[in-house]
């Protein structure tokens, strides 16, 4: 895999968002380095909701900026794409997608060392970001949700590192098979069964696909992609 170019790191603080004030740390915009990266995320950015957003298993956001100019396509010409940071990401990259990085890819960033434990599943404060009522599910059905990943050391990185990757131990799992089989191909238990199996996956995302094999039956996204009435 290609190192992408240089990446921009990001961070916001918790504020209100939207005419209801929910409080969300969603709004990041670049920060110069050096960065410090610990197990439970970027030193110095937030999350408002701690049970959702961030934590060991989320600790970093990554987004592709490759997705910009299909948002583009699908919504318009919008502020928010005018720059990184309009999906809460922590860092931006070209040449890196959903496509071309897999699950527990293990990521050098100067000294620190990360690695891909999940997708991205998208909620409603992204619609309240753009200030439309469909930006999380076009986020998931599009496949463009972006990933987290965990840090398995603590570390400085510095302007001019790059992204190095260093081991690919899933070389079946693009996230974008991931994201299929969660979000379109929804009953192919087989291949959720092999998922849930994964030890890299992220254990939420392990029990999710348990469930649905189990159940037969596709998990409510309604209060995830909708939000509070």
């Amino acid at each position: 895999m290609l190192v992408p170019a240089s990446p921009i790191v990001l961070r916001g603080k918790v504020c209100p968002l939207g005419d209801k004030g929910h409080l969300s740390g969603i709004a990041k915009t670049p920060t110069e380095g050096p960065w410090h990266f610990t197990r439970v995320g970027l030193a110095g950015d937030e999350q408002a909701d701690r049970k959702s957003h961030g934590g060991p298993e989320k600790a970093v956001h990554h987004y592709a900026q490759d997705h910009y100019d299909a948002w583009r396509a699908d919504i318009g010409s919008h502020p928010l794409l005018n720059s990184p940071g309009a999906f809460g990401e922590n860092i931006s990259t070209t040449g890196w997608t959903e496509h071309t990085v897999h699950i527990g890819d293990i990521i050098r960033f100067g000294g620190a060392v990360l690695q891909v434990s999940q997708g991205r599943q998208p909620c409603w404060k992204l619609n309240v970001r753009f200030a439309r009522s469909d930006v999380a599910y076009q986020t998931q059905s599009s496949g463009r949700t972006g990933w987290y990943y965990r840090v398995l050391e603590e570390g400085n990185a510095a302007p001019g590192d790059q992204l190095i990757l260093e081991d690919r131990p899933q070389p079946d799992w693009p996230l974008s098979r991931l994201i299929t089989l969660l979000y379109r191909d929804k009953d192919r238990y087989g291949d959720l069964q092999e998922m849930a199996a994964i030890p890299e996956l992220a254990e939420g995302w392990r029990r999710l696909a348990t469930k649905r094999v189990q159940a037969r039956s596709v998990e409510d996204w309604t209060p995830r992609l909708n939000g509070p009435l």
